[in-house]
């Protein structure tokens, strides 16, 4: 759900997917599992939310994959 039509905006991706950015913007470059660990070390997210997150950062331009196979932020 992207933007909620109930009184849970901790179960939509938009509020989720700032908790994943906040950590890439500590640390920039990461791997997957680093970046969900570190993620759930702030907020216990489950891995699907964890992946519709990236997915939507994704789509923002926020974020991509390098060569290396590391999510990185994007400037």
């Amino acid at each position: 759900m992207l933007l909620p039509d109930n009184i849970h905006p901790e179960n939509t991706v938009y509020f989720n997917g700032a908790y994943v950015l906040q950590v890439l913007q500590q640390r920039p470059l990461q791997t997957y599992l680093e970046l969900y660990q570190n993620v759930k070390a702030i907020k216990n997210m489950a891995y699907s939310m964890f992946i519709l997150c990236l997915d939507w950062l994704f789509l923002l331009n926020a974020a991509q994959i390098n060569s290396q196979g590391e999510v990185e932020l994007c400037s």
